[in-house]
């Protein structure tokens, strides 16, 4: 079916740096029509390695060679002398920033299929529908719309969001594991979640040279459809998309999802935010006075809603994507209330906010997180009292949350985080993040995975 041809528009703070890092369309690469059975052993077409099928795992051959783990590991890794360039070649120019490593193959995270898809794959699944169930509940309730700091004059267009079920294109699970134990949730990144294209599609290509080069086992595998669900779910809101941004890494994972929104058959345009209008109607237009009606942001909603244009927001009929509803999730006030609502849930963490006389019952260890923060802003880990580690920021105005404190699995002296995307309606792929401090913040070192075993 032709999609419509209507406007999308990538919003940005710096337009040069989308175009001075174009993507170069991957369309020929990577499948876009196969139907998703599950993130782990499909094929990407146009000439790529099929991977091994799902089958019960039990009933796979290869687990009985002597290359099987039953943990999660980190493994040494000689890397690619050219990878930079390879970098470069997709526009993932960000892979180093200030002159520090953000991709690192000099190792991989390692994992069985068993903990892929019994601790991640369906756990992500979970706190979806779990999320969802939470986002229900607080739109019906004014106190817990006012205990997330949610202005008052948005709490409506929230709730309408919500009941017209608009769409929601992405987010990211970020989860305490380490291969023994269920995974545990530290934070939802459900607003505006990067490494996009390093995830989707960087350390794919990764994984297909490394078994090129017999760095991996031939029947080695990733879980990772995140660049199909991406087209997919691009398909599926069928409108148009906007974006903003100001860094590299922004601007690169911009460029990405604009190149997914055209493989989805969507006209994309880029502007400035400041060449954003408003017609008679209230209607948002662009620098042509054409109507913007659907917008992409990678730009937080409590930021949006502190603009200039902020209080036009409920009245445009402009469809957001990262939806209105989605500014409930991106709140780290959902932890306390998921843990009430879930209580003793194995992938939840006790968490309480920071006034509730119950934060006293974590004791003298717990991680104070701000209601809203990015990057590990304003993130304090207490342990017996005393603060082991703090990243300052901009946040805490709106209060804070205790949660039970996780210490994150070290590897080889590296703190260690995973990602579990939820992407179109299904769980697609994995993130891994390492640093050498507990709090992962903005330049910790993204490193790729494998399934072995």
């Amino acid at each position: 079916m032709e999609q419509p041809d209507v406007l999308v528009a990538f919003i940005q703070l710096q337009l040069w740096l989308i175009f001075g890092t174009p993507v170069r369309s991957l369309q020929r690469v990577f499948a876009v029509q196969e139907p998703y059975v599950s993130a782990v052993g499909r094929a990407r077409r146009g000439g790529a390695r099929r991977l091994r099928q799902r089958r019960p795992f039990d009933e796979r051959p290869f687990v009985r060679r002597s290359f099987v783990r039953w943990l999660m590991q980190r493994i040494a890794s000689e890397e690619r002398p050219d990878w930079r360039a390879r970098a470069e070649e997709i526009g993932f120019d960000f892979h180093t920033i200030d002159g520090q490593r953000y991709w690192d193959e000099r190792a991989y995270y390692a994992f069985t299929l068993k903990e892929i898809e019994q601790d991640l794959e369906g756990p992500t699944a979970e706190l979806d529908e779990m999320c969802r169930a939470l986002v229900a509940r607080i739109i019906a309730d004014e106190d817990l719309m006012r205990r997330l700091a949610i202005p008052v004059p948005f709490w409506n267009w929230v709730a309408r969001s919500w009941k017209k079920s608009e769409p929601s294109l992405y987010g990211r699970f970020d989860v305490r594991y380490d291969g023994n134990g269920p995974a545990k949730l530290l934070e939802y990144n459900a607003d505006t979640p990067t490494s996009v294209l390093e995830t989707g599609v960087f350390q794919w290509m990764w994984l297909e040279q490394a078994i090129e080069r017999k760095v991996l086992p031939k029947d080695a595998d990733q879980f990772n459809s995140l660049h199909e669900r991406l087209i997919q779910g691009w398909k599926d809101i069928g409108l148009h998309l906007a974006a903003m941004m100001d860094s590299p890494e922004d601007a690169g994972t911009v460029a990405y999802l604009e190149d997914c929104a055209h493989q989805a058959g969507l006209t994309t345009t880029v502007l400035p935010i400041e060449d954003i209008g408003k017609n008679p109607a209230g209607q948002f237009i662009d620098d042509d006075n054409r109507s913007i009606e659907l917008l992409f942001k990678l730009y937080p909603w409590e930021w949006m809603l502190r603009e200039a244009f902020g209080a036009s927001l409920p009245g445009s009929a402009t469809q957001f994507v990262e939806p209105p509803w989605k500014m409930i999730l991106s709140n780290k006030g959902i932890l306390p209330l998921l843990w009430e609502m879930y209580p003793n849930h194995p992938n939840l963490l006790p968490a309480y906010f920071d006034d509730d006389p119950k934060a006293g019952t974590l004791g003298t260890s717990y991680a104070r997180k701000p209601l809203y923060s990015r990057e590990g802003a304003n993130i304090e880990l207490v342990r017996d009292g005393r603060p082991i580690d703090k990243d300052d920021g901009p946040y805490g105005a709106e209060g804070y949350v205790r949660q039970a404190i996780a210490p994150l699995p070290q590897f080889d002296g590296n703190y260690t985080v995973l990602g579990s995307w939820f992407t179109a309606g299904a769980p697609c792929g994995l993130s891994v993040r390492e640093d050498t401090s507990p709090i992962t913040k903005n330049m910790s070192r993204f490193l790729p995975h494998a399934i072995i075993g």
